[in-house]
């Protein structure tokens, strides 16, 4: 819904941008790079040691390198710690292990897949492509996944950093870090701070920065960029500095769940004594010694535990332990090093249908059930915010204005008053909504969670096995991926995702509030959601 919908920028996304050349010279780039030797494999020299990668479609590509020393045995549950290294030249050619999450062959009925075995403890590794190791220095993308903070892997195909670096002549890094219990848990053991996924995260960054010149990035130009739990880690790392300066210059944040409730210390040690009573130890040197499959397994039991009607399920959350992490991390990107750094923000427009849309147990949702989770959002303006959503929606069915209340609690609402408040203090952000529907399903998907990322790396035949793709028109879907394709490899190299084949992107700001509708036709559309954003007094 616009408030002023005459003055728009309108593309439709039927073309097609193919190959490195004709993408980078749309964004005004090189046209081209030097391709490593196709004769002796790619090495580099770190003050770790020696790595030996592999050459792959042009790309030097090194895979499986340590960034921090395996958390294992005492090290579970403590802050990630430097590597100590190593002899002689360490191959860099296959992935290292995933961390350890649940796994079921075939995954589920929207993504599929999102983390396959092997699976290990020592999972601290990254990966790296490169046009070309050492030389130019070119911009870096860090890409950190999401998956509900328990499942996927910087090893995916899906998130294989090939498509962004061949066609922006990128350098672009994906991580594993810890998920779940592993790196969610928080003991507060003698005052210890928690989140040990956030310092795993920080330990590859600060990898990041000292160590990608060796492959032909440049360290002052880095942009991180994640989606869901991967987009509210990227705010959470926007706060840390190093000589006084970000980490990083740029922030993509994909679909990050900012309406999380973050649970304090003490609300956390609640979780944690679930996760203990579940498991039968009686503290955390109790449960260092419980094999991670044992781990792992309980983790649905705490699925059960933690669940709460009309909320998306999250049995491991971050923690505000005061220590790693003070406040949501929205707030990181509006003071100190954060608020310096340039920000490109989005959502989808159905987020929710991903995790209720196929879920028969909601299938059967009353309208008294919605208003009763309504009351949470709106208190007494309940049923006013139940007719607008179910009066946007013809034929809604009450599940359908509880996925759309959802959607905008936990996405949309929260990124747009970050976007608000950002163009208040004059800091630069681009705002964006996802609206491109699959069919899959027979429709009852809509723009869900997670559909934007193969049209963000452009990439369809790495997603074979996700079902919520089937039956997208091949031409619409090629057209759009290019679009966006192009315009997050010109964020990342110029701060700006403007490209010449799609309409002109403004900031948002408070007079238009510019908000990019990646659809089968692209628009930029002022105040998008500007209806919405009243009735939740944002």
């Amino acid at each position: 819904m616009t408030d002023d919908p005459s003055r728009r920028d309108v593309i439709k996304t039927t073309g097609s941008l193919a190959g490195g050349a004709l993408l980078a010279g749309a964004l005004g780039g090189p046209a081209a790079h030097a391709a490593p030797s196709q004769g002796e494999p790619p090495v580099v020299q770190l003050p770790m040691g020696r790595l030996r990668g592999a050459t792959e479609g042009g790309l030097a590509v090194f895979k499986g390198v340590p960034y921090a020393a395996p958390p294992i045995g005492p090290l579970r549950w403590r802050p990630a710690e430097p590597h100590p290294g190593w002899q002689g030249t360490r191959e860099a050619t296959a992935f290292g292990p995933s961390a350890p999450q649940p796994y079921r062959e075939g995954g589920d009925q929207v993504l599929g897949t999102h983390g396959s075995p092997p699976f290990d403890e020592d999972c601290l590794t990254l990966n790296v492509w490169t046009p070309a190791a050492g030389g130019a220095k070119r911009p870096v993308m860090v890409w950190i996944h999401g998956g509900g903070f328990i499942s996927g892997s910087g090893s995916l195909p899906n998130y294989s950093g090939e498509t962004f670096a061949r066609n922006g002549d990128l350098v672009v890094v994906t991580i594993n870090y810890r998920l779940g219990p592993l790196g969610y848990l928080y003991f507060g053991e003698n005052g210890a701070d928690g989140n040990f996924w956030l310092t795993d995260q920080l330990a590859a960054l600060r990898w990041v920065k000292d160590n990608i010149t060796a492959f032909g990035g440049d360290p002052d130009n880095i942009t991180v960029a994640g989606q869901s739990g991967g987009a509210f880690s990227t705010a959470a790392l926007a706060g840390t500095r190093t000589k006084g300066r970000p980490l990083f210059q740029r922030a993509i944040l994909q679909s990050p769940p900012l309406g999380l409730e973050i649970p304090t210390r003490a609300e956390s040690l609640q979780r944690t004594a679930a996760f203990l009573d579940i498991l039968g130890a009686k503290d955390v040197a109790e449960l260092r010694a419980v094999p991670w499959q044992r781990l792992i397994a309980a983790t649905f039991e705490m699925f059960d535990r933690t669940a709460r009607w009309g909320y998306w399920s999250t049995p491991f959350l971050p923690v505000i332990d005061m220590g790693t992490l003070d406040s949501n991390p929205a707030e990181l990107l509006l003071s100190g090093p954060g608020a310096d750094i340039d920000v490109l923000i989005g959502w989808t427009r159905e987020e929710a249908n991903f995790a209720f849309g196929l879920d028969e147990r909601y299938a059967a949702t009353t309208k008294d059930q919605v208003l009763a989770r309504a009351t949470d959002t709106f208190g007494n303006r309940a049923s006013e915010a139940y007719a607008a959503y179910a009066g946007a929606r013809p034929g809604a069915r009450p599940v359908d204005v509880l996925m759309d209340i959802i959607s905008d609690d936990l996405f949309r609402i929260p990124a747009l008053a970050l976007a608000e408040r950002r163009a208040m203090r004059g800091r630069p952000v681009w705002a964006y909504q996802f609206d491109l529907p699959t069919p899959a399903h027979e429709g009852r998907l809509g723009a869900a969670h997670c559909l934007e990322l193969p049209f963000t790396f452009n990439n369809f035949d790495k997603w074979s096995q996700a079902p919520f793709l089937t039956g997208l028109n091949p031409r619409v879907r090629d057209g759009l991926a290019a679009t966006m394709h192009a315009s997050w490899i010109s964020f990342v190299r110029t701060g700006d995702p403007n490209h010449h084949a799609m309409p002109h992107w403004d900031r948002y700001d408070r007079n238009f509030r510019t908000t990019m509708s990646l659809d089968s036709v692209t628009a930029a559309t002022d105040d998008l959601a500007g209806y919405w954003r009243r009735l939740h007094r944002v």
